[in-house]
């Protein structure tokens, strides 16, 4: 964090862009952009404050904000069309999500898919709906279909052929043959009905446990920033209700998902300065890792959390978001089925060649 404080500064206080020197708010802007945050810059600062080159970047991050936001709109509603007959619920996941609650981290916020989330067992219905709507799979290849519906939480994702825009199916929020097993029934009982359409989201406390399920268990760790600032809203949006927290804390436990609570508490409060109080902090350290796993997770998250300098690539940075990104197939995979499918990767992309 010590090598951007301005961006941080900027996240947590947007209208102090506006005040910082031309070079430093260029930095910002673009690792802002970079991060995919460049629209959660501009949606909270006033237009009238700013000017010159600063005024047309954030003018240009707002046309684009607002073509997502339509875009999802529309996709969402050809979506509940083409799903008017599926039975069983039909949840909203992440991003599309926050934007149909409209909740406050979803102004500015990019989303260019939508995630689904229904029953396994009306998985192949769902599938077949969306295919007779106009949705066409994206990875023909045998290889990737058979590891999406044997290995993974969801099917290969499908993309309209007309709109090109993208839906990933889901069943459940982690595959299943991950270390880590909530129960997807679970998760769908406690789902909530939205007032104004067929969709429904995930209850307060599930919502933010996918959220921090994805960035520290299963994510690939692009655009690891703004998981962060998502997991850092929520929180904030939800510690309104005293009662919160140690719900939160205990259903994660209830469906084994304390471990990546405990990192999203910990980083949000590290880097975002999260209130997290000292007691839920102290109740999740008999959910956190040993001591030398716990100092070598802490360091890789911060130093990949970090947005570094587009212009100086951080060499730290790209061998903590390796080990991170080799620790996320290591805990989603038993270790033969893991090497087989390493070693099925490198024999389908030529092998290793030298140089």
């Amino acid at each position: 964090m010590a090598s951007s404080p301005a961006l941080i500064k900027a996240l947590l206080d947007p209208l102090s862009l506006p005040r910082l020197k031309p070079a430093d708010q260029a930095l910002v802007l673009r690792q802002a952009q970079q991060a995919g945050l460049l629209g959660f810059l501009q949606a909270r600062i006033d237009d009238a404050g700013v000017a010159g080159k600063l005024a047309d970047r954030l003018l240009a991050a707002r046309v684009h904000a607002t073509y997502h936001d339509h875009m999802i709109a529309w996709e969402m509603n050809r979506l509940a069309r083409a799903l008017a007959d599926l039975p069983g619920p039909v949840i909203l996941l992440k991003g599309a999500a926050y934007k149909a609650l409209q909740l406050d981290l979803a102004a500015g916020r990019l989303a260019s898919d939508v995630d689904l989330l229904v029953p396994r067992a009306q998985l192949s219905q769902a599938e077949r709906l969306l295919l007779d709507g106009g949705w066409e799979p994206m990875k023909a290849d045998q290889y990737e279909q058979h590891y999406y519906r044997e290995w993974m939480h969801e099917l290969p994702p499908l993309r309209h052929r007309e709109r090109g825009t993208v839906v990933d199916l889901h069943h459940t929020i982690l595959p299943p043959t991950a270390r880590l097993q909530p129960v997807p029934e679970k998760l769908i009982a406690a789902a909530q009905p939205m007032a104004d359409g067929p969709f429904h989201t995930f209850c307060p406390e599930d919502t933010l446990l996918h959220r921090a399920t994805h960035l520290f268990y299963d994510g690939d760790l692009q655009n690891s920033l703004r998981e962060l600032i998502d997991i850092h809203e929520l929180l904030t949006l939800y510690m309104g209700d005293p009662d919160f927290l140690p719900r939160l804390v205990q259903r994660g436990r209830e469906l084994d998902l304390a471990r990546p609570l405990y990192y999203a508490l910990w980083t949000s409060g590290q880097m975002l300065n999260t209130a997290v109080p000292e007691q839920i902090q102290k109740e999740l350290a008999d959910d956190a890792p040993a001591l030398p796993v716990r100092w070598l997770m802490q360091r890789l998250l911060v130093r990949q959390l970090t947005p570094p300098d587009p212009d100086r690539p951080d060499r730290l940075q790209t061998i903590a978001g390796g080990l991170l990104f080799l620790r996320s197939h290591w805990l989603r995979m038993p270790p033969l089925m893991l090497a087989r499918h390493l070693l099925t990767q490198v024999r389908r992309r030529g092998g290793i060649k030298t140089g």
